[in-house]
């Protein structure tokens, strides 16, 4: 019998955490009433024969809340980086001013709005699935443990540390959930 088995309850939480940081970052790119540089991220512009990050092609700012401005350095693409922000989705009409695309955010109708809470829910349950899968994983490797040698006790005890891992870390997706809903259903 062996009494050293240990279970990775840090690697368990660093891929749990992976889980949080992508449900921020899809967050993050769901548009509200606001503007916020996050939201035209996502965008890939057509430049130098490849697609390209709009971050990589232009200076990206947010000089007032309805607002976002992508400030191109090569003028040659200015009009790729339109069409670009044009077919993205986002919903907005970019307008020019020389290197400068402004893109004014339009405000948010009652149906538009409870489109992204849904997509905000999903979003949140894809983290929640991410994060019980982790928690397979650990709950595996406590039964390999366990026909290794590892005693009753320490089986138990490993149990509820994953499980309180995977409960601390869903309590938090429902929390941001709720925050990001309240945000995108404010006026």
């Amino acid at each position: 019998m062996s009494d050293d088995i240990e279970i990775d309850t840090d690697d368990l939480e660093r891929r749990m955490e992976g889980a949080m940081a992508s449900l921020k970052h899809e967050f993050g790119s769901l548009r509200t009433g606001r503007a916020s540089a996050s939201m035209v991220e996502p965008i890939l512009v057509d430049a130098y024969g490849s697609l390209t990050p709009i971050n990589q092609v232009g200076t990206i700012n947010v000089p007032e809340p309805r607002m976002v401005t992508v400030n191109v350095w090569d003028k040659g693409l200015i009009n790729k980086v339109e069409k670009a922000i044009r077919e993205s989705g986002l919903g907005i009409n970019p307008q020019t001013n020389g290197p400068i695309i402004m893109l004014p955010i339009p405000e948010l109708n009652e149906e538009r709005r409870k489109e992204l809470t849904k997509v905000a829910a999903q979003y949140a349950e894809s983290a929640r699935v991410a994060i019980r899968n982790v928690r397979r994983d650990g709950m595996d490797q406590i039964k390999k443990a366990k026909a290794s040698g590892m005693s009753e006790d320490d089986v138990k005890f490993w149990e509820s540390e994953v499980e309180e891992l995977t409960k601390k870390h869903i309590a938090v997706i429902d929390k941001a959930l709720e925050a990001k809903q309240a945000e995108i259903m404010q006026v």
